[in-house]
C-alpha cells in the first residue's frame, strides 16, 4: 500500500483522489474550499489541516491545481516537509516555463519529479479513464506510471520536464480548433436542410471523422457520451478551453511557432466565454457558431 498526498481536490482532483482510496491506497487529502475536503473525507481521504501537514511521511505527492502560480507555491511550500526522495506529481495544466521551475525545485531539495498533465474531462476522472502526458526523466515516469494507473487508462512518457505539459496544450489546441470545425459543419448542414443524423452518419465514416464529432458531437442525440445531451454541463468547461488555448498561444509566440487556427479558436472560445458561458461545456460552442450567422 502506497502513502499518498493529494492536494487540489476539485471537480478532477477530487475523483482522481477517489478512485486511489478505491485503489486500496492511503489517501492525505487538502485542499482549501471545505466542501472539497468533506468530499474527500466521504471517499475514503484522510484530510490534512495544509499542504505542508499532508506531505509528511508519504511516498508520492500528488497536486492538481488551476495554474503555474499555484502549482509553484504550493511544491515551494510542501518540498520542505518532504522526505528525499520522495515522488511528486504535478497533474495541473499549466505553462511550460512553470513546469520547468517546478522540476527544478523539486530536484534542488532531493526529489523526483513529473509532471502529468491529463485528457478525459471529468467523466474520466469519475471513471478513472484518464489519459496522462507526463514529463521527466525515466527513472521518475517508472515510479510515477504505478500511481497514474489507478486513475487512467494510457499512461505516456512524452520527454523531459515540461513534455507532458507541450503534449497536453498541442492536443487541447487540435481539441478546440477541431470542435470549432464539426460546429460550423452541423451549423451550415441546417442551413442547407440536411439533418443532423444524414451529416453524422457520413462525416463519422469518412474523412470528416473526428474525436470532437465521434466522442464528443456538439448536437445532441447521436453520441450516448456528449455533454450536448446532458444540456452542455461539463464535461470540460468552455473557461477552462480558452485557458489552455491561451496557453498554447504564449507557447507558441515564445517558442516562434505559427499558429493561426489556434489564435482564431481562441479569439472564438474567449468571446463565448465573455457572452457568459464559462461554464457550459466547450461542445456548446456549436450555439456561438450559430449566433455568428445573425453577426454577419
Amino acid at each position: 500500500m502506497t502513502k499518498i498526498a493529494f492536494i487540489g481536490l476539485g471537480n478532477m482532483g477530487g475523483p482522481m483522489a477517489a478512485n486511489l482510496v478505491k485503489a486500496g491506497e492511503t489517501v492525505i487529502a487538502f485542499d482549501l474550499v471545505e466542501a472539497s475536503r468533506n468530499q474527500a473525507r466521504s471517499d475514503g481521504a484522510e484530510l490534512a489541516t495544509s499542504a505542508a501537514a499532508a506531505v509528511k511521511g508519504v511516498d508520492v505527492v500528488v497536486t492538481m491545481l488551476p495554474a503555474g502560480k499555484h502549482v509553484l507555491a504550493v511544491w515551494n511550500e510542501v518540498v520542505l516537509a518532504m522526505a528525499k526522495g520522495t515522488l511528486i506529481i504535478d497533474c495541473s495544466t499549466i505553462d511550460v516555463d512553470s513546469a520547468k521551475q517546478a522540476h527544478a525545485l523539486a530536484a534542488q531539495h532531493g526529489m523526483a519529479s513529473v509532471d502529468a498533465p491529463v485528457s478525459g474531462g471529468t467523466g474520466g476522472a469519475r471513471a478513472a479513464t484518464l489519459t496522462f502526458m507526463c514529463g521527466g526523466d525515466e527513472k521518475a515516469f517508472a515510479a510515477a506510471k504505478p500511481v497514474l494507473e489507478k486513475m487512467g487508462k494510457r499512461i505516456v512518457h512524452c520527454g523531459g520536464a515540461g513534455a507532458g505539459q507541450a503534449a497536453k496544450i498541442c492536443n487541447n489546441m487540435i481539441l478546440g480548433i477541431s470542435m470549432i470545425a464539426v460546429s460550423e459543419a452541423f451549423a451550415l448542414a441546417e442551413k442547407l436542410g440536411l439533418s443532423h443524423q444524414a451529416l453524422f452518419d457520413v462525416a463519422s465514416t469518412s474523412s470528416g471523422q473526428c474525436w470532437s464529432l465521434t466522442s464528443y458531437c456538439p448536437v445532441p442525440g447521436l453520441v450516448a457520451t456528449s455533454p450536448a445531451n446532458n444540456d452542455y454541463k461539463p464535461g470540460f468547461a468552455s473557461a477552462l478551453m480558452v485557458k489552455d488555448l491561451t496557453l498554447a498561444q504564449d507557447a507558441a509566440k515564445a517558442a516562434g511557432a505559427a499558429t493561426p487556427l489556434g489564435q482564431h479558436a481562441q479569439e472564438i472560445y474567449r468571446a463565448f466565454d465573455a457572452d457568459g458561458h464559462g461554464g457550459v461545456d466547450f461542445s456548446g460552442i456549436i450555439h456561438h457558431v450559430r449566433a455568428l450567422a445573425g453577426k454577419s
